[in-house]
């Protein structure tokens, strides 16, 4: 039986420096916070008396400069969004978090971050915020068991954005909000002029010009755009690792790389009934089993355990398969044969759907292997070209024998295995600074 292990390649073990790269960026952090008086609690609870507003204008000019250096990296072609993680948005669980941490931070004058930059540097008020919210993370562990369905489920929309909220490009939501932060820096030294008594005219100019160059970048993003998913397309790069086993000598290892289309054309992410099957029983892989058939079509007859989306509205799940699943997911694209399968995987790679593989010859040819004796199922002579090749007595969707084989009668089934998982963007944490 052909059953290999699928490869996943670690990043940080293949390129160790990128720890030094973490580590100096860890440094520089928390170098600016304190550089900016964020280890100070006065500092960062007068910005509730609105006699200091640094924190609101530290991190919104961060927020924003973060915000049009992706965008623009993304128009230009450098950077693929969908892989980067997006946390996903829970709106009950975040306001309540939202109001708990709020009041700590106006009673105890840190955020978790700015504690710890407070505690390295020996402040005794900011190590006692420390350990308390060591103890509150502890608390939550504990007792999330009791809230967990609330917590998960109340107000869920799972990987969202902004321009998906409004409907609207991402280069104006990037110009929208940068004019916010911009409006809000002007009515913070307001503020810190009235209350604070400062002034503002001892402030360096450099600030304008800053503000000029920051929307001049957001404008440059709006003209840029955003790749569309033919474009993303166009430039995915596939690498693949094979090896030539030698009588007597080491094996020969050689590593190619592909475009999506050279993919396609040599077949390589074609998977043969066999080991889309094979498959659920691997427990190294996640298989998620895509059926983008017409509804009618799926209900006639489905493999077991298959999702129904239709192409038509692929694009509404891609939010979903590049956040929730785990890393080890592979996704396999069914269809009566391939011309909708394959559509459907062009979309999905090019919208950056990784592990994404095409179940060979489409459902005809699972049917063709899997349900030779199912005596119910009858070629179809008249059927075109993606279309179901047999009649079927019944829409029992997956009440088929042919739907969900016996992994016992199939136990030794041969396959050239082609499935490799490819490293997948996972969770990653954030916060306040």
């Amino acid at each position: 039986m052909n059953f290999p292990l699928p490869t996943l390649t670690a990043v940080s073990a293949a390129h160790p420096w990128t720890y030094v790269i973490f580590g100096l960026i860890g440094f520089a952090f928390g170098f600016t916070l304190e550089m900016s008086g964020f280890g100070d609690s006065r500092k960062l609870a007068a910005q509730f008396y609105f006699t200091e507003l640094t924190v609101l204008k530290v991190m919104f000019t961060a927020i924003v400069t973060a915000m049009v250096l992706t965008f623009g990296a993304v128009g230009l072609g450098i950077l693929d969004f969908s892989q980067v993680w997006v946390n996903t948005t829970y709106i009950w669980s975040g306001v309540l978090g939202g109001l708990i941490m709020g009041v700590g931070f106006i009673v105890g004058g840190f955020c978790p971050t700015t504690s710890l930059a407070s505690a390295s540097t020996g402040k005794i008020d900011g190590m006692l915020f420390m350990i308390g919210g060591f103890f509150g993370a502890a608390l939550f562990a504990e007792t999330e068991p009791l809230f967990t369905n609330w917590y998960n489920n109340a107000g869920y929309y799972g990987r969202l954005t902004l321009d998906q909220v409004f409907g609207i490009p991402v280069g104006v939501v990037v110009l929208l909000v940068v004019m916010m932060a911009l409006f809000m820096f002007w009515g913070a030294e307001q503020l810190e002029r009235i209350f604070g008594k400062k002034d503002l005219s001892r402030e360096p100019k450099i600030r304008i010009v800053g503000a000029g160059v920051l929307f001049a970048a957001a404008v440059a993003v709006v003209l840029i755009g955003s790749p569309t998913v033919e474009q993303k397309y166009a430039k995915v790069k596939f690498t693949r690792t094979e090896t030539i086993e030698q009588l007597n000598a080491d094996p020969i290892v050689n590593t190619y790389t592909y475009t999506a289309d050279q993919m396609l054309e040599k077949r390589l992410v074609h998977i043969t009934p066999a080991e889309a099957f094979k498959a659920k029983y691997n427990q190294i892989m996640n298989p998620i089993y895509l059926d983008v058939r017409p509804e009618a079509e799926y209900n006639l007859y489905h493999i077991e355990g298959a999702v129904n989306v239709p192409f038509e509205r692929l694009g509404e799940i891609v939010p979903l398969l590049l956040s929730e699943p785990p890393a080890n997911s592979v996704f396999i694209v069914m269809g009566n044969g391939e011309a909708t399968a394959t559509k459907a995987w062009k979309f999905l790679v090019g919208s950056g759907v990784t592990n994404s593989y095409i179940l060979e010859g489409g459902l005809n040819n699972w049917i063709a292997f899997f349900g030779t004796e199912e005596q119910a199922l009858q070629p179809d002579p008249n059927a075109g070209d993606d279309e179901l090749a047999y009649i079927f007595p019944a829409a029992l969707g997956s009440q088929y024998e042919s739907c969900s084989p016996s992994p016992i009668e199939y136990a030794e089934l041969e396959f050239e295995a082609k499935i490799v998982l490819q490293l997948k963007r996972d969770k990653s944490g954030g916060g306040c600074g």
